[in-house]
């Protein structure tokens, strides 16, 4: 056979062998990827099905949903709820992104009891979801800094849902001023998978930690999620260096959600504001 009817026949074999391939959906994985979504607190509508509509008019991908509320407390356990916002992410195609207790702000993890049944209970609604990051926050009344005995408590009850969380395949995630190696500290303390670090580098930087040197001390398998904000600023028109944070990210190879927080000039109509934001973020970072 001469050589110009085997290149021939190569490529008819070849060119079957990847028709055949994406006829059965696994020519190819998929890129890796960074959506782009919001919390729903920032855009005024905190657990509420109107903040998909809100996410679809600012051309976001996903929306962070609050677990519940000061008023409610059962929020996304009760199936009224969590059906709303099923039917509000069907009705718009605006996905729910991840989880968040808020709450755990005013209504500390460290020092009230009832937050363990509402974390346990927010993997059960993160299950129901398809969701597989919630966020804890640790700010305010559950600010974490010089308080060991808090961060005692946090480990413990964290030990304790931990394996509820895996076995849904779920990942719960601290936001708190804490240290890149505090938040390490508490990570191998709890032993677990399912406990990550959920950062915001706005939150960083205030508490005074070098963003740049904290999140490659971190790594990408140990941060379950981003947070993107300037607080009473737009993205861009405060003191973060994004560019050199995009640069980052990308060398560090991070897939997945980046959430717009705050970054809301006091008086700005919210709409407009992030869709601004969401045009900034879209220049640094290609969203799939």
């Amino acid at each position: 056979m001469n050589q110009e009817n085997l290149t021939r026949r190569t490529m008819i074999r070849s060119s079957a062998l990847l028709l055949a391939a994406a006829s059965s959906g696994v020519l190819f994985e998929a890129p890796p990827k960074i959506q782009l979504g919001a919390c729903d607190w920032s855009v005024g509508k905190m657990l509420n099905p109107e903040a998909f509509d809100r996410a679809k008019a600012i051309g976001l991908q996903g929306i962070q949903v609050s677990y519940n509320t000061g008023n409610d407390h059962a929020g996304l356990s009760i199936p009224a709820t969590l059906k709303s916002i099923q039917d509000a992410s069907a009705r718009t195609g605006v996905e729910v992104s991840s989880l968040a207790l808020g709450i755990l702000n005013s209504v500390p993890y460290k020092s009230d009891p009832k937050t363990e049944q509402w974390v346990w209970n927010s993997v059960d609604a993160a299950k129901a979801l398809g969701v597989k990051v919630i966020l804890l926050a640790f700010f305010s009344d559950g600010d974490l800094r010089n308080d060991d005995a808090g961060k005692k408590v946090v480990i413990e009850r964290l030990k304790k849902v931990a394996p509820h969380a895996e076995k849904q395949g779920v990942t719960l995630g601290i936001e708190s001023y804490l240290t890149a190696r505090e938040h390490l500290d508490i990570i191998h303390a709890v032993g677990s998978k399912a406990v990550k670090v959920y950062y915001d580098f706005r939150n960083a930087a205030d508490a005074g930690n070098d963003v740049f040197k904290e999140v490659p001390m971190i790594g990408k398998d140990l941060i379950c999620e981003l947070h993107i904000k300037e607080n009473g600023f737009k993205l861009g028109e405060g003191t973060m260096d994004w560019p050199k944070i995009a640069g980052m990210v990308k060398d560090m190879d991070y897939q997945g959600w980046m959430q717009i927080e705050g970054a809301t000039p006091k008086g700005a109509d919210i709409i407009e504001c992030y869709q601004q934001n969401r045009k900034y973020l879209e220049g640094l970072f290609s969203f799939n």
